[in-house]
């Protein structure tokens, strides 16, 4: 059975009678064609079934007014939050996204971006995915004169610009609080992939504990994908040391949520035998009992900005003057009940001596 042929503008001038000029025009809200034509042709465009040739128009205008943005995943809060921001302000000026998922996978992240420049979007925003360690297919996108913009996830093996969070401040401010909630066996789940986010948060975790004068124990360092299945053999493999840890962070909250459920399935109690702590504010982190303590990455603002600076560049051109700027906003702590250790115990103290 074969497919009906695609409506084309010829087609809708045929049925109104006017030139495909016309037609074309109308679409494309031009000042000269009056607004009952644009209207009449809207009408006949619709009843149709027609679709614009967005590669096309890209060709003749030099706009495709389409924005590609490459995430890991979309079933994350965050990326969904910072999407939100990029759309947000996309939209205000008429852009369109297209949204494409990577999953972490080399191969996936750079036919997504051949497919993106096939499309003629007008730029690319992306966030590495944590597989990647080649970025070719990212530099023909600037060798195309195509607008590329990083956030959360980057590199500095590209000249472009960056919008993230202050990771390594981030852990920094988990760690600190631990140790001043008593503290003092701290162990890290990290990623083993060279990523900047994870490398900056362990770097905050090892600064931390020197500034703090703890010894650091490798074995305390957990490597994974930082998923729920993650947290909870890491923390098995934790429980199962002749001295365990009596504290976590962990570079994601679902890494930190697997762990609590290892921790209250062995007996131990959440904070006072294991405080943890986690790192994204997914929403599920105010819900968990105890609440989980985690950083916050404004993702929606992070979002807004990244699109800002998208089209600041893309306002600009190809000009070669134009520098790469790269924005860090701070981060914020946010403190529940899985890592407040020190109160948790006083209380207890208090009701044994009642």
């Amino acid at each position: 059975m074969s497919s009906k042929p695609k409506v084309t503008i010829h087609d809708i001038a045929e049925k109104l009678n006017i030139t495909a000029s016309t037609v074309s025009r109308a679409l494309n809200d031009h000042p000269r064609i009056s607004e009952a034509t644009k209207k009449t042709v809207l009408k006949a465009a619709k009843s149709l079934n027609y679709q614009p040739n967005n590669i096309a128009a890209a060709l003749r205008n030099g706009k495709s007014y389409i924005i590609g943005i490459i995430i890991p995943t979309v079933d994350r809060a965050f990326f969904a939050s910072v999407i939100r921001g990029v759309e947000e302000v996309a939209n205000k000026l008429n852009y369109k996204v297209i949204i494409s998922q990577s999953y972490d996978n080399y191969e996936k992240e750079v036919q997504t971006v051949d497919a993106l420049l096939s499309a003629r979007v007008d730029g690319i925003i992306a966030s590495i995915g944590k597989n990647t360690e080649n970025f070719d297919h990212y530099k023909r996108t600037q060798e195309k004169g195509i607008p590329l913009v990083l956030f959360d996830r980057t590199t500095d093996e590209l000249e472009v610009s960056q919008v993230m969070i202050d990771d390594y401040l981030g852990a920094y401010k988990v760690v600190e609080h631990l140790i001043k909630q008593g503290a003092r066996r701290i162990a890290h789940f990290t990623s083993p992939k060279k990523v900047s986010v994870f490398k900056e948060r362990l770097r905050g975790y090892v600064d931390a504990l020197r500034d703090y004068e703890i010894p650091f124990d490798e074995a305390l360092v957990i490597k994974s994908n930082l998923q729920l299945e993650d947290g909870r053999a890491s923390m098995e493999q934790l429980l199962a040391l002749s001295n365990p840890p009596d504290a976590v962070f962990s570079a994601s909250d679902y890494g930190a949520m697997g762990a609590m459920q290892v921790v209250k399935e062995k007996g131990l109690r959440v904070p006072q035998d294991v405080a943890l702590a986690g790192f994204g504010n997914e929403p599920f982190t105010s819900f968990s009992e105890p609440g989980l303590t985690t950083v916050d990455q404004f993702s929606l603002t992070m979002g807004r900005i990244t699109a800002e600076l998208f089209f600041e560049h893309f306002k600009a051109g190809t000009d070669k003057k134009l520098v790469p700027q790269k924005t860090v906003l701070k981060p914020e702590l946010v403190v529940r009940g899985s890592s407040l250790k020190a109160d948790a115990l006083k209380k207890d103290e208090a009701i044994k001596s009642n």
